[in-house]
């Protein structure tokens, strides 16, 4: 197959490129309405106890409440005369806009869980319209006209999740472009440093402009049938200009090498791409299977992920497979000019012999080197014994964030946190009695301040006088009960709450429903923890499958399997010691809190299939030079001598690319980039310099085992040239 695609990209050079420039415009043409498409949250499960409460609060009650203004006098007391005439004006205005419903303030109903312990602040509680980004687009248009000083009286402040994701949705563009102007100029700095030439070094940047532009379109075309969530531009941009330098890197420096040893042009594109374009299929297939895995997420944030990973990896290679061997056939000698004053003609550089000298160390002394690295990576991943999950908030924002800054005054200054309530919904009509009997119960429960229903506030057991009950919350063949409590949000108390509440007797016959932040946390734990199992299995089989189509052996599947988890471990370590335990929180500027869950699982996929892609170009090398005959221990060391230097440099400009989002504002992209980053890295030195080797040379001749049935079943069906 590839030596047709050789024979194709030889004999058809100009039209293949002309085709692609042709494709590139159409996809760049259907990509420019991505953005469109693509929409905001997708961090819940739609099946969820908490989803489904939500679908019945938006039903029968009017929809959640979302967007939480915190209002404070100027001159004293919300209370005052003229407090209380400013803020019924700002209500009445409120009331009035079209993209919100639902309005309640402290003017409206004098709740004392609406105004500060301090009588300075109240709030007015509201629901924006629409869904996702509509709801994202109307909540700035209102905080846009209310947020700051009202009639020079009051201060209003915007919070709630309309608030977060008011401040998020431009936060996340912003470090994007800040991310990119970063990474772009050092990765195009570093290919020039590896590749020591100017026309080489553009070569990868090709590749990255088709796999980004056709992933936006494939954006376009998927969020037109369902829900793509913005955030997969991230990751589209970041692994496009990976996958374009990692897959590039290894033909052109194959083709390089061939040029050099005095190969024709046309047999130096004939014998890349028998070489270094079958380990372009293999490894794009590990990528693939990967991230493939996130598909079985039910968030479709996580999906998301998987949609846009898959199409990188699909079009980078295929790019790589077809443009690729085209442009080196057009360009030939020319792929060299343009060299940079430190280039060397006709060495591959130092970093060849470097890398095999380490190899050959390694294997001399496997576990006086292996041992060492080994305590290091098993230290770096101790951090996971205390792990603990959570979702993202507007803790995720920076400390001067106005949705955080309400978020704080909540916690602290009132009686409770109205916004932050369990929302319990009972989606049939219940009788008087056994409702109250039923919030009085709830009442009861550890942490609960009070439980508003329509029939009445009920604290400690029984019924307050702090009024009739609002009756907003009754309808005739549905309940609504707000469970306020004191606790701190998506706390480990939070967590325990909400399931008490579940577990609460509820009136006969009734199966009530169970929402709000903290549910949503739990159900969205349980929901990933769930199919995380299989989302690993699949990872696994596959990975299995494919290295062993590859090499034929199953223990190098296995060995591959083990020093990877190995690696990955360390890398989430790590990650918890930083953002979770809160080291280094001071000079990356972020809030310690549990480790995001779906940003978790995202990057353990990513970097799973990452070191993946490392483990196909170093085995392809080895196994090349076993068959031709070499013993385990040549091949180990001249296999690392050869891709040493490709791995390595690979490694520091996808990471660089990566870690380009440690500046973001927002939390949970810097441990996605930081993370993601650090685990290529570990991959790179410790995992391919040293524990490869040293285990190569412990396995021996085993290394390359496979029973006898499947050496007869990789002989037929096993992907190798012929």
């Amino acid at each position: 197959m590839f030596e047709r695609i050789a024979e194709l990209a030889i004999r058809r050079s100009r039209l293949v490129l002309v085709i692609a420039v042709v494709a590139v415009a159409l996809m760049g043409a259907l990509g420019a309405g991505a953005f469109g498409k693509l929409l905001g949250g997708g961090f819940d499960d739609p099946s969820s106890q908490s989803s489904r409460a939500r679908e019945v609060i938006d039903e029968k009650f009017g929809g959640e409440t979302n967007l939480v203004l915190l209002v404070r006098s100027s001159e004293g007391r919300v209370d005052s005369p003229e407090a209380e005439r400013n803020g019924r004006a700002l209500v009445a205005e409120l009331k009035e806009e079209q993209d919100l419903d639902n309005v309640v303030s402290y003017w409206d109903t004098n709740s004392p869980g609406l105004r500060s312990e301090d009588g300075r602040e109240a709030l007015v509680l509201a629901r924006v319209k629409g869904h996702d980004t509509e709801r994202q687009e109307n909540a700035k248009g209102v905080i846009d006209v209310y947020a700051g000083t009202y009639k020079d009286a009051l201060t209003v402040k915007a919070g709630g999740s309309a608030g977060v994701s008011y401040e998020m949705g431009p936060q996340t563009g912003e470090d994007l472009v800040l991310a990119e102007s970063i990474a772009v100029p050092l990765v195009l700095l570093l290919l020039l440093v590896v590749f020591g030439t100017v026309v080489s070094a553009l070569l990868p940047l090709a590749i990255a402009l088709i796999a980004i532009v056709g992933v936006f379109a494939e954006l376009y075309l998927v969020g037109s049938v369902t829900d793509v969530s913005v955030f997969a531009v991230n990751l589209t941009t970041a692994l496009g200009l990976g996958l374009g330098v990692d897959y590039a890197l290894l033909m052109v420096s194959r083709f390089r090498e061939q040029l050099a040893a005095g190969v024709g042009v046309e047999d130096a594109v004939r014998a890349t791409m028998s070489t270094a374009g079958r380990t372009v299929a293999f490894s794009a297939a590990t990528v693939a299977a990967a991230l493939a895995a996130l598909m079985v997420f039910p968030q479709y944030f996580l999906r998301s992920f998987g949609y846009s990973g898959v199409g990188v990896v699909v079009i980078a290679a295929l790019a790589t497979l077809f443009v690729m061997p085209a442009l080196l056939n057009v360009l030939g000698h020319r792929v060299n000019r343009g060299r940079m004053p430190w280039a060397q003609p006709g060495r591959s550089g130092s970093g060849a012999s470097l890398w095999g000298r380490l190899a050959r160390t390694v294997m001399r002394r496997p576990a006086l080197t292996a041992l060492p690295v080994l305590a290091v990576l098993v230290a770096a991943a101790s951090p996971l014994l205390g792990i603990t999950f959570g979702t993202a908030d507007e803790r995720v924002l920076p400390e001067g964030a106005e949705s955080r800054q309400v978020s704080v005054s909540l916690r602290e200054n009132f009686n409770g946190n109205d916004a932050a309530a369990l929302r319990v919904v009972i989606d049939e009509s219940v009788d008087r009695a056994p409702l109250e009997a039923y919030a009085a119960g709830l009442s009861r429960l550890d942490g609960v301040t009070r439980v508003e229903a329509s029939t009445g506030v009920y604290a400690e057991g029984r019924a307050t006088a702090a009024g009739p009950g609002n009756a907003a919350l009754g309808r005739p063949g549905a309940q609504q009960l707000n469970v306020v409590s004191a606790l701190t949000p998506k706390s480990d108390a939070a967590k325990e709450l909400v399931e008490e509440v579940r577990s609460a007797a509820p009136p006969s016959g009734t199966e009530p429903l169970v929402g709000g932040g903290d549910a949503e946390l739990v159900d969205s734990n349980d929901s990933i923890g769930g199919r995380l199992p299989l989302a690993v299995g699949l990872i696994v089989v596959t990975t299995f499958l494919l290295l062993f189509l590859f090499t034929g052996s199953v223990v190098q599947p296995l060995r591959a399997l083990v020093l990877n988890a190995v690696g990955l471990g360390a890398t989430v370590g790590v990650m918890t010691w930083i953002f979770q335990d809160g080291h280094l929180s001071g000079l990356l500027g972020f809030t310690p809190q549990p480790m995001e869950t779906s940003m978790t699982v995202l990057m353990f996929c990513v970097a799973f299939g990452l070191s993946m892609d490392y483990e196909v170009f170093v085995t392809s090398r080895i196994k090349e030079l076993h068959e031709l005959g070499e013993d385990n221990e040549s091949a180990v060391v001249n296999g690392l001598g050869h891709t040493g230097r490709v791995v390595s440099a690979a490694a520091a400009l996808i990471a660089v690319s990566f870690f380009a989002f440690g500046t973001a504002e927002i939390s949970f992209m810097q441990l996605f980039g930081l993370g993601s980053g650090l685990a290529i890295l570990i991959d790179a030195i410790a995992v391919r310099g040293v524990l490869v080797p040293a285990s190569m040379r412990l396995l021996g001749r085993s290394a390359w085992y496979a029973p006898g049935f499947l050496r007869a079943f990789h002989g037929r069906f096993g992907l190798s040239e012929a």
